[in-house]
């Protein structure tokens, strides 16, 4: 953490209303990419197709294979039938899930019953909305059945394909949200870039949903950070060390990545890059930061005054990165999950 005297509101921007994205683009790789240059400033305009052409053989893009699970359950009151609502943030064990909590009168004890037949009880109050819920069974097995994919609040209009909020190559479930820089790869697009030489690797990181949420500090070093758990195995740690030891670059695809690597980097020894890791991180990076793991980000256009705003703002400087914003919105980039993609280089 940096003890930078910067202020909340110092990483606020006006966006346009009409440039929040609402759906994703088809194919994926047809998103656009603006390419930005933390050395000159340079602002290069692109289609995310084309990333290759600011790629070199040898590099490593270090993607997150997390899938969102349909989080959203929506229950009724017993005793009474009231509507109530949870969110699935984090499994604490087999039938136990930190949750946020909508609806009146969701205290300790109170009953809820889910789809006719499965059944959940509150069984502590957390942080504002944020509740304990025990479920009758494990809920996982039924989350097909009985939950939705929840998207973020800024999207408006309904999504016929829920496949479209997972990257393509997501396989773990756990997140409730998705990593949203992988969203623009296609299978076709990742044959392109392998035959030209350059690598992948996979993490693990279960997004929360303090991804989402506005710093409401004055001052971000105040800020609370949720854990989220990551993972970042002996094969990948491996992967990742030998292409730094060949001169290639490690390219995060998303601020999920960039936690990872960076978490993995600060239990690194014996001049290894990163370390295999597995656990929770509460890694918050602000200006200030000393980026240890990652030389490049892949990365979307983020909320005002959100800690993602403040990481990019960490790798490439606050002002670079609010100016470049500004062209952004200028040329007409589409901005949030569904919206354009950065390289930052």
């Amino acid at each position: 953490m940096s003890d930078s005297p910067l202020q909340t509101d110092d990483f606020d921007y006006e966006l346009p209303q009409e440039q929040i994205a609402q759906e994703p683009v088809s194919p994926r790789h047809n998103s656009r990419l603006l390419v930005l240059n933390r050395s000159n400033g340079a602002v290069e305009h692109s289609q995310f197709w084309q990333i290759d052409d600011y790629l070199r053989p040898g590099d490593l893009l270090v993607i997150n294979e997390t899938r969102v699970i349909p989080a959203r359950i929506y229950a009724h009151k017993q005793p009474g039938g009231g509507k109530a609502e949870l969110l699935l943030l984090e499994k604490l064990d087999d039938q136990t899930w930190r949750s946020l909590g909508g609806g009146k009168g969701l205290t300790p004890g109170r009953n809820l019953v889910i789809d006719g037949d499965l059944g959940a009880e509150i069984i502590e109050v957390l942080d504002g909305p944020e509740r304990v819920v025990r479920f009758s069974v494990p809920i996982e097995p039924f989350l097909d059945r009985v939950g939705h994919v929840p998207l973020p609040p800024y999207i408006h209009r309904h999504l016929d394909d829920p496949e479209r909020y997972q990257t393509v190559y997501a396989t773990e479930p756990g997140s409730a949200a998705a990593p949203t820089a992988g969203l623009h790869f296609t299978p076709e697009l990742m044959e392109k870039l392998t035959a030209k030489g350059i690598q992948f690797a996979r993490l693990l990181l279960h997004v929360g949903l303090d991804t989402f949420a506005p710093v409401t500090e004055d001052h971000p070093v105040e800020h609370k950070i949720h854990t989220e758990w990551c993972e970042l195995s002996a094969a990948a740690a491996e992967k990742i060390n030998a292409v730094k030891r060949q001169g290639g670059r490690i390219i995060a695809v998303g601020t999920t990545s960039v936690r990872t690597l960076e978490t993995a980097a600060q239990y690194a020894k014996d001049g290894a890059l990163v370390t295999p890791f597995s656990g929770p991180t509460d890694l918050f990076i602000l200006p200030g930061y000393t980026f240890k793991a990652v030389d490049a980000l892949v990365t979307n256009f983020h909320l005002p005054k959100s800690t993602l705003v403040m990481l990019v703002s960490a790798f490439a400087s606050r002002d670079l990165i609010l100016d470049t914003y500004q062209k952004a919105i200028q040329a007409g980039y589409r901005f949030f999950s569904f919206g354009d993609a950065m390289l930052i280089l």
